[in-house]
């Protein structure tokens, strides 16, 4: 069992002063007599108890090492901060609030706080719903006349050119302890970019879809 800071001002006491001092062999005996029932102490212990009282006159624990806690006006200025503006960052929060970013992390974590993406979803035209509706007939009437036909088909990743900027998905949060279902419609067939996607069938070559 470890001393606590009562013991060791016992133990000073027993090493004593001036003429009337014990040595560290009396000391660790005193201790052991007076207290049966512990963990006998020893001579090293007796030493060091009495080394650090002469060096900081005292004999109390050290300041345990580490980041200070963060108090609750703290942690509820980081929380107004989401609620004030769900889109923040931690690198704003923790500039704004001048605290670290792992604190402001860990205080959104705490309060299970999650950063939800944005949700990009295209928009339909009005005759969007007829060609989705005629593409589909139309790989059915060929699937049907040809069991291979899907099979042989390679479809490329579609891949879109901006040219006008876009939403950085990766950059844009949203913080909330439940999913807000945050969606922005995708404007895939304006003119400020170029959706390009390709088919390749034994050969033949559907035009590529702008």
């Amino acid at each position: 069992m470890p001393l606590n800071e009562r013991d060791r001002i016992e133990i000073l006491m027993m090493i004593g002063v001036g003429d009337r001092m014990r040595t560290q062999q009396e000391v660790c005996r005193l201790f052991h007599e007076m207290h049966p029932d512990r963990e006998p102490v020893s001579q090293s212990t007796v030493s060091r108890i009495e080394r650090k009282y002469r060096e900081l006159g005292h004999v109390r624990d050290a300041p345990r090492q580490g980041r200070p806690k963060i108090n609750e006006n703290v942690q509820q200025d980081v929380i107004l901060s989401a609620l004030e503006n769900p889109h923040c960052t931690v690198r704003q929060v923790s500039r704004d609030l001048n605290i670290g970013k792992s604190s402001v992390s860990n205080i959104f974590k705490k309060v299970k706080y999650h950063p939800y993406r944005v949700r990009l979803i295209h928009e339909l035209a009005e005759d969007d719903f007829d060609r989705r509706t005629e593409f589909c007939e139309y790989m059915m009437d060929h699937n049907n006349q040809n069991n291979g036909f899907i099979a042989n088909i390679l479809f490329s990743d579609e891949a879109t050119f901006f040219l006008n900027g876009h939403v950085n998905r990766q950059n844009t949060r949203y913080w909330s302890q439940e999913n807000p279902h945050w969606m922005q419609e995708y404007h895939t067939q304006h003119p400020q970019k170029v959706n390009v996607w390709a088919v390749f069938n034994l050969g033949l070559l559907i035009a590529p879809k702008i």
